[in-house]
């Protein structure tokens, strides 16, 4: 069996120990690692809007207050089809047909369907609400304004909150005597949903009454704006 020189295995297991493990994180052995949380804020104009309208009939048997339902739903979506707005636009979001057990109604039956509407122009909102009123929906909630492309409306927000923390850690490293080596990781903190929406909207919500005037639906319409907040964490090492 060959035996290696003493001198060899002492310079072996010299060099075993100066050999520091690597740091998980990244840094090396003469670096700061600085991890830094920044948000970025982008702005863009809704250019789609969601409305909940039903109808609620009720009749002296389940047969006519179905009839009476469909009937009035019928005008409702055919209101809504004059205006633009497609098949794939319209989804049910409620039916019910029940006997009313309860009050003057007692023994009458009563029948509800809902509809979320997706509007796509948002120049015509409020004439959408005034129609809809008038062809005999009497339950209506809504606008939900919305971005129908979150990602491509978040690009400057993604931007603005790199931007910001690099700008911090570039401050942290200057008041330290340090300068920033390189960029480690970035991870994405996920975004919020729009928290300003400066918009007024026709939005009501009446049930088991009869439609209003069309002149108190009359009133202006403004989209507005979203405003959308996005985080991102960076994690920089610094050198001398």
């Amino acid at each position: 069996m060959r035996r290696l020189a003493l001198p060899l295995l002492i310079a072996l297991g010299l060099a075993a120990c100066g050999r520091a493990p690597a740091d998980p994180r990244g840094v090396d052995h003469d670096e700061t690692l600085l991890t830094v949380t920044a948000t970025g804020r982008a702005d863009a104009r809704p250019d789609e809007a969601r409305l909940q309208l039903g109808v609620q009939s009720d009749a002296p048997s389940a047969g006519e207050a179905s009839r009476l339902n469909r009937e009035k739903m019928d005008r409702v979506t055919g209101a809504l089809s004059r205006l633009g707005v497609k098949p794939d636009d319209l989804q049910t979001q409620n039916l019910s047909l029940s006997r009313i057990n309860y009050g003057a109604e007692r023994g009458r039956y009563r029948a509800y369907n809902t509809v979320e509407v997706t509007l796509r122009d948002m120049g015509k909102v409020g004439e959408a609400v005034t129609a809809v009123t008038e062809a005999g929906a009497n339950v209506l909630s809504g606008p939900n304004l919305r971005v129908s492309d979150r990602e491509a409306a978040n690009k400057s927000a993604y931007a603005a909150a790199y931007r910001a923390a690099r700008a911090r850690a570039e401050a942290y490293a200057g008041a330290a005597g340090l300068k920033i080596a390189r960029v480690l990781a970035i991870r994405d903190g996920g975004d919020s949903r729009s928290y300003d929406m400066n918009a007024s909207a026709v939005g009501m919500e009446v049930a088991n009454a009869p439609p209003p005037p069309v002149e108190q639906m009359s009133v202006p319409f403004s989209a507005g704006r979203n405003t959308t907040e996005v985080q991102v964490r960076v994690d920089f090492a610094l050198e001398r």
